[in-house]
């Protein structure tokens, strides 16, 4: 059953991704000038934190610490204490060594991690979290699936993740085969939100975003929403901007929560 009533959930914008390109959207900000002008408008709409992504001079997807810095550098010019959680996302191009090198080298104050590629390499796993304890680097593992939070178990148990790294993103629907996300998704993963000792963040794919994210503020969750997963508003329109969604999904859960408090 769900809760009624909750403290607001933290919305983190994920404006940029991996894998969009200007042809996907002409407003996806790829530039690290256009991710901080982007993630300023975002703030103003309501969004909490940034999950950032950086390409390279090509427009590809980069793990490289000196793209990492500069962009964390424009953003906090103009958002000083505005959080930033950087991706290790492998996109189908970084191996685990290369995923360790970003999180060891930058240092960030917060990283998303996913477990199924940390498998990948499993006898990197406790470097990589190590790394992250050492350097003070906030968690949040990415799962997919129950197998991966399966895999999530057995790194706690051993001891391989440690205990303060307990944040997860649950990420419902997917890019290939493209399948879009919908609020039913939930109901295989809420009797576990009870059990995670971290925050618990939901994204979703597609153009039910929005009401998938405020099924899961419903049970307590955190949300993440932008342009890495999901371009269209609930029309099936193209979204102005990171920002419109931002503000859309804002109006939404307050229009929610007015009506299961009522």
């Amino acid at each position: 059953m769900a809760l009624e009533r909750h403290p607001p959930p933290l919305i983190m914008v994920a404006p940029t991704g991996a894998r969009k390109g200007k042809g996907d959207h002409p407003r996806l900000p790829l530039s690290i000038q256009e991710i901080r002008d982007e993630t300023v408008a975002c703030a103003s709409a309501g969004a909490d934190a940034l999950h950032l992504h950086v390409r390279d001079q090509s427009g590809r997807h980069s793990l490289d610490p000196g793209r990492y810095k500069e962009a964390i550098a424009e953003v906090h010019g103009a958002l000083p204490d505005f959080p930033i959680q950087i991706t290790t996302e492998s996109a189908g191009v970084f191996d685990v060594e290369q995923q360790l090198a970003c999180l060891r080298d930058l240092r960030p104050k917060a990283a998303s991690i996913s477990i199924r590629e940390v498998a990948r390499d499993a006898a990197l796993a406790a470097r990589i979290y190590g790394t992250c304890s050492d350097n003070g680097t906030s968690v949040q593992h990415i799962l997919y699936d129950l197998d991966d939070w399966t895999q999530l178990l057995a790194w706690q148990e051993k001891g391989v993740v440690k205990a303060d790294q307990a944040d997860v993103i649950f990420v419902l629907g997917r890019y290939g085969p493209p399948k879009a996300a919908k609020p039913s998704d939930l109901d295989s993963l809420t009797h576990l939100f009870p059990q995670l000792p971290g925050r618990v963040m939901i994204c979703a794919f597609g153009p039910s975003e929005h009401d998938v994210l405020c099924a899961a503020s419903a049970y307590g969750a955190d949300l993440r929403v932008g342009f890495e997963n999901n371009i269209y508003t609930e029309d099936g329109e193209r979204a102005e901007s990171n920002a419109t969604n931002v503000a859309a999904l804002k109006a939404a859960l307050v229009f929610r929560t007015q009506g299961l408090l009522q």
